[in-house]
């Protein structure tokens, strides 16, 4: 895939752009988002991100479109699982409605930086050594194998990193929207750490352990660089509005875990598949491929649809079901 390098401005001008936009306007007036507002946003979107697929259809060839769209859905899965966590932190935190939008927004910054810096050392990792599928599949069944065995989220918002900022910093309990320090009303004015410092860190964590998940996983969909820092940028694209419009559905979703265990699974074999293909380890086959069948992007496009739709067709009627049975 041939990428000018005025695609790659535009594309990284307007990124920054729309972040620039939601942060005047969460700054200037931080607030819940109605309904109305947040389906508005999402839809818009979700629409670009359709629009920009077709334009990779048109004039980069169907085969990218097809990997833009496998990667973006299997990435926009992803995030919602990312969400998930979010709001298990925004409830162990007891973030105030008002300022969850900020925290949500550093977050998904967070996440973009984390993803990028990944996509750039998976690129190089990729175009220097061949055999880096064999641990990018291996590490994705791994995943999937702990996914489908843990049943029910853990509260992560307790991690390791916010027990030692609690432990080894002055914290206060007192909410200043993003401030992340305050002064006391002592003499010496010392500065006390506010939780949204603690949210912070806590999304900041999350964001960095989902993101090595999502990049292996979309490298196995796609070897463009472009497409996958693309494809990332429209899965994030809305999460914040996602979160407020879908709210306590989101805990509907109960068979999230597994649904995307079953995809990063498939993803992992399909990497494993394509490191045999293209072989070059010695102790390999005698460093000579192996003739094995590599799985196309269609039928994978195909998997991740049909994975997505029964995972949360199930999970709606499993939860349905619990209710009236109450």
């Amino acid at each position: 895939m041939q990428v000018s390098q005025l695609e790659w401005i535009i594309t990284l001008a307007v990124t920054v752009a729309i972040l620039l936009v939601d942060v005047v306007v969460i700054g200037r007036r931080p607030h819940e988002p109605s309904t109305r507002e947040s389906a508005t946003a999402l839809g818009i979107y979700v629409g670009l991100a359709v629009a920009f697929g077709l334009w990779v259809w048109f004039f980069h060839g169907s085969q990218y479109g097809l990997e833009f769209y496998a990667g973006w859905l299997t990435e926009y899965s992803l995030s919602v699982d990312n969400l998930f966590i979010f709001l298990i932190i925004m409830a162990s935190f007891k973030v105030p409605r008002i300022y969850q939008q900020e925290a949500l927004l550093v977050g998904i910054v967070l996440a973009l930086i984390f993803r990028g810096i990944f996509i750039a050392l998976g690129a190089v990792a990729i175009e220097q050594f061949s055999w880096i599928f064999y641990l990018f599949g291996a590490f994705l069944v791994y995943t999937a194998i702990n996914l489908a065995r843990d049943t029910e989220h853990d509260d992560d918002a307790d991690n390791a990193v916010v027990q030692f900022a609690r432990k080894h910093l002055r914290t206060t309990d007192k909410w200043d929207g993003l401030r992340l320090w305050i002064r006391d009303g002592s003499a010496n004015g010392a500065r006390l750490i506010t939780p949204m410092f603690l949210v912070i860190v806590a999304l900041g964590t999350t964001d960095l352990l989902f993101a090595l998940d999502s990049i292996p996983a979309i490298y196995g969909l796609t070897k463009e660089p472009y497409l996958v820092f693309t494809a990332n940028v429209f899965a994030l694209m809305g999460l914040r509005q996602l979160y407020f419009l879908l709210g306590d559905m989101l805990k509907r979703l109960v068979y999230l875990s597994q649904g995307l265990a079953f995809v990063l699974f498939f993803i992992g074999v399909k990497l494993i598949l394509h490191a045999l293909h293209e072989n070059e380890l010695p102790f390999v086959n005698g460093g000579a491929p192996v003739h094995v069948p590599e799985i196309p992007t269609l039928a994978s496009l195909a998997v991740i649809v049909v994975t997505l739709l029964i995972t949360t067709v199930a999970s709606l009627y499993k939860t349905r079901t619990f209710r009236k049975e109450q």
